[in-house]
């Protein structure tokens, strides 16, 4: 099943760069990125020590397309992938300069995942945001669907910047809270296993400018995951042990072409 959403999303993307290319009208940029973290936290859930993070990123005109890797290399959490490899691609429209509409999709693919213990090779997520930019502050409500956990994500992000003249920098601060219900987490469960949880971060980023392509920047945030359980049929709910709170230190580099 994951297979076939795979090679669909790929010929989306595909299809979509080649009428991009046919009209050349659009503007074209490529964005790699090497970033390290001292922990790899995903939605209030610690998936990881230490890790390498590097992605690449395809912009043409409103389409977007990528790929992002996290590699950890110390501090390992046990029976979760080494290494995750994502695919992403979203397209925007726009509808003046302080509101666009986002949908996107998300692919996740853990080659490494122990199918022994339940977990998936791979999911897809497909997502639609809404930006609106109001007083300075950019608000962006998302929801997410995964097809193969089969449950929503519904997630609130704002965003604020705070230029830094004197040095040539900016604080770019992040607040970000969401809330998940996942029905069938683990793989061929009988009866299904669910999952659900809540998450709240905290952020702040400063990047610097190092040449006209490249740009170094630091950061810090604290995020949380809360009211995180499992349940499989009528058993009784579990904690969800890997839903902590965890301040997470990332440095990452930047190139464009």
């Amino acid at each position: 099943m994951t297979k076939k959403l795979l090679l669909a999303s790929l010929a989306v993307i595909a299809t979509a760069t080649s009428s991009i290319y046919a009209q050349g009208a659009a503007s074209y940029s490529v964005t790699t990125t090497v970033s390290a973290v001292s922990q790899y936290m995903f939605r209030g859930q610690r998936l990881g020590g230490p890790s390498w993070q590097p992605s690449a990123e395809l912009t043409a005109g409103d389409f977007t397309a990528g790929v992002w890797v996290n590699a950890p290399f110390k501090d390992k959490v046990k029976d979760v992938s080494d290494p995750e490899v994502d695919l992403y691609g979203s397209y925007t429209f726009s509808f003046g300069k302080d509101l666009s509409l986002v949908p996107g999709f998300s692919f996740y693919n853990y080659p490494k995942a122990p199918n022994s213990a339940g977990f998936y090779d791979s999911t897809i997520e497909p997502s639609l945001a809404l930006n609106y930019t109001v007083g300075g502050v950019k608000f962006t409500p998302k929801f997410y669907y995964d097809f193969i956990l089969s449950g929503p994500t519904y997630e609130l992000t704002a965003q604020y910047s705070v230029a830094l003249k004197e040095i040539g920098t900016s604080l770019d601060f992040t607040a970000q809270g969401g809330t998940y219900i996942q029905r069938d987490v683990v793989d061929k469960s009988n009866p299904a296993t669910k999952a659900w949880g809540n998450y709240w971060q905290l952020g702040v980023a400063t990047p610097f400018q190092i040449t006209k392509e490249s740009k170094l920047t630091l950061g810090f945030a604290y995020t949380e995951g809360t009211s995180a359980y499992t349940k499989q049929g009528s058993a009784p709910k579990a904690k969800n042990s890997s839903a902590v709170g965890r301040g997470v230190v990332t440095v990452a580099y930047t190139y464009a072409f």
